[in-house]
């Protein structure tokens, strides 16, 4: 995600979402300073990093499991790529190519 944010964040608003869905939810004292370590210290992520103590969001967009990438156009899913199919980057490399260079659908039209 930090190259595909290095390449297209001009263009792009990047988000990475940690959820507990699908895990042992712990209270969200306990998992923000990790969280903040992670992302601020070790990984040195570029782009904004969001809690999803609860797992609502990620069970709102129907995530498969992670990584799953959700582009929103407009505030509506564009696009929904789990990261474990087969050539899932590949496919949203393309579509962010499409997306920058004008060429791809209109929002909404898939």
């Amino acid at each position: 995600m930090k190259r595909l944010h290095a390449q297209y964040g001009d263009a792009v608003n990047f988000v990475a979402v940690h959820t507990a869905r699908g895990h042992r939810q712990l209270p969200r004292e306990e998992v923000l300073p990790t969280l903040l370590h992670f992302a601020e210290r070790f990984a040195k992520l570029p782009f904004t990093v969001a809690l999803d103590d609860d797992g609502s969001l990620a069970a709102a967009y129907a995530t498969e499991g992670t990584p799953h990438w959700i582009a929103l156009e407009g505030g509506q899913v564009a696009r929904s790529i789990y990261g474990s199919q087969e050539n899932a980057q590949t496919r949203l490399e393309y579509w962010l190519e499409e997306l920058v260079a004008g060429d791809g659908p209109e929002p909404g039209e898939g």
